[in-house]
């Protein structure tokens, strides 16, 4: 069996607050290693159901080795959650009592250096949550102009100095390929100097995997469909990582005519869940109830 690393976060706040019950049917549209759709799972049964949706063939085979012991009570989509709804209609989860997008990344793809998505271990610039997307990190740094990747680095990244590290890549790329993660990342170092709480590449590789997953077009693209799959009384959460993503959500929930807002404030990790799990430090969860 696959060895499970990934900690769900706010495990215990997710359970709590949407509080799943035997017979009902539900949704993980990024269901991941697995994690919050065992919980889930253990309180929907029996006679429940659930659809586990994830565009990473990798984590999906993982969950279905953890959540195997439900049986066919589960459905696995190797898809994005952008498509929950025609992938709920396909496999028969309309009108589903709940919902959840846990929106982050996974230790997988932190700690798995041949995916690209971590400074601190050198591997390829890739980044890519479906390893059939065409769309690599390396060539965006590669082919991008420098105006194209300065305005990623400063709207996805919030990175001040955006137009300084792109100007940077372009001037090394001439001469020089900037292939692997730590390629990027030392070439950062040389415009930032400061490590401060964050190493100096924190926000430029956010903003890469943003760009190469297109996570807030998918979050954009999905949320109302989130809804039309809901039943009535049917809860959605979502957890958010960066204020980017939080910010997406929290307008929705705000404006869309046939949501409750169940959380007037985020709910986030305690003290006790951060010392644990230091990722789960910038977690947030929204909830909304449909009406």
């Amino acid at each position: 069996m696959t060895k499970i690393q990934h900690i769900p976060v706010l495990l215990e706040e997710v359970i709590h607050h949407l509080q799943p019950e035997p017979n009902q049917v539900w949704i993980d549209g990024t269901v991941g290693q697995g994690g919050h759709a065992d919980a889930i799972a253990s309180r929907i049964l029996p006679g429940g159901r659930l659809l586990a949706i994830d565009r990473d063939p990798v984590n999906l085979q993982i969950a279905r080795e953890r959540l195997m012991k439900h049986g066919d009570a589960i459905v696995y989509v190797n898809d994005t959650y952008a498509n929950v709804a025609e992938l709920a209609n396909e496999h028969h989860f309309n009108h589903a009592n709940g919902m959840l997008l846990d929106l982050g990344y996974s230790s997988l793809h932190i700690e798995d250096a041949s995916r690209g998505f971590s400074f601190m271990k050198e591997g390829p610039l890739d980044m890519r949550y479906d390893p059939t997307s065409e769309v690599t990190a390396a060539q965006i740094v590669q082919e991008w102009s420098e105006e194209e990747l300065a305005r990623i680095f400063r709207i996805y990244g919030e990175e001040m100095r955006a137009a300084q590290i792109a100007q940077v890549i372009v001037e090394t790329r001439r001469h020089t390929p900037i292939e692997t993660t730590t390629d990027l990342a030392n070439l950062i170092t040389t415009v930032i100097h400061q490590h401060g709480p964050t190493h100096p590449a924190t926000k430029i590789f956010q903003a890469l995997r943003i760009a190469v997953n297109d996570e807030l077009g998918e979050l954009e693209r999905a949320l109302p469909l989130c809804v039309d799959t809901l039943g009535i009384g049917g809860k959605l959460g979502i957890i958010t990582f960066h204020s980017l993503e939080d910010r997406i959500v929290k307008q929705f929930f705000k404006t869309h005519p046939q949501l409750t807002i169940e959380t007037k404030r985020p709910i986030a990790p305690t003290r006790e869940e951060i010392k644990a799990n230091p990722r789960s430090r910038s977690a947030k969860l929204r909830i909304a109830i449909k009406k």
